[in-house]
């Protein structure tokens, strides 16, 4: 089985984006843990954690099926100290926040160098900073995302995604959550059978499917290799339908939550029905 769904809003609240999850039928779950836009991680309460997992189980999810997001202004690579440590204690609320939530992933962007320091010294930087934060929790796993490469940002490739685990301490505690818009967007080509087994040959190798604990689906605005982060619905875009085909008969991905952040979600309940139709699977 595979858990599919779509990155809902918690404009109404975390509760009422469960509730949308089950009426899209979807079978996994992605959500902001906070406002993506803002540092501060608003306080929980004992209330709000025990309606959180009644809610949960009442529409039947289980953590497993959950891959939160964590917020755009994090940068665990950043070359300026004082900002470096706003980001990781960011990171770092997020992720009490989770944990106490029952959670067990939290994915995140690793980082940009901001061309100010190398990209050696920045991968470096985002590992330490993913070991500080390993080191004041407890069970949570933090999930890397592979980024399309715009501007500054790393993680784009599978080489750096393999040095960022490699200075991770505790590798049970990391992960890796692969976005095939960004995938193509940094130039791995997922239109052909032949170039969709080589790309995920080349990540089986370099990284590990053991490290594999999420996916983002969503097709691409641009053209293979452009470095531009821009989704779109599926088989609208440069990708093609194909791929998403592929990937939902691939037995790797079996019981990883499969995430959809296309724009427009009028279209999410026919993606999901698609998705896990018979036809495909």
């Amino acid at each position: 089985m595979k858990y599919v769904g779509s990155h809902v809003s918690i404009s109404k609240g975390i509760l009422f984006a469960i509730k949308e999850s089950y009426c899209l039928k979807s079978t996994a779950i992605g959500f902001f843990i906070k406002n993506p836009l803002r540092w501060k991680v608003p306080n929980i309460t004992e209330k709000m954690i025990k309606d959180f997992k009644k809610t949960c189980k009442k529409y039947n999810y289980s953590s497993k099926q959950i891959l939160p997001h964590s917020g755009f202004l994090i940068n665990l690579g950043h070359p300026d100290s004082c900002l470096l440590n706003k980001s990781r204690n960011s990171l770092l609320e997020e992720v009490i926040r989770c944990e106490d939530l029952g959670l067990r992933y939290l994915n995140f962007h690793p980082g940009s160098h901001l061309n100010k320091i190398s990209k050696v010294k920045c991968l470096e930087r985002i590992s330490d900073s993913i070991n500080f934060i390993l080191s004041k929790t407890k069970k949570l796993i933090l999930v890397v995302e592979n980024t399309a490469g715009q501007g500054t940002n790393l993680g784009y490739n599978f080489d750096q995604l393999s040095i960022i685990i490699n200075g991770v301490e505790n590798k049970k505690r990391i992960g890796i959550c692969l976005d095939t818009c960004h995938l193509f967007a940094s130039g791995y080509d997922l239109r052909t059978k032949k170039n969709y087994i080589k790309t995920f040959d080349s990540f089986d190798k370099k990284i590990g499917f053991n490290y594999l604990k999420g996916l983002h689906l969503n097709d691409s605005k641009n053209i293979l290799g452009s470095r531009k982060d821009r989704h779109e619905n599926l088989g609208l875009g440069y990708i093609g339908k194909n791929c998403f085909k592929w990937i939902m008969k691939d037995y790797r991905f079996k019981k990883k939550p499969i995430i959809l952040e296309t724009i427009n979600k009028n279209l999410w309940l026919e993606e999901i029905s698609w998705l896990q139709s018979k036809d495909i699977i």
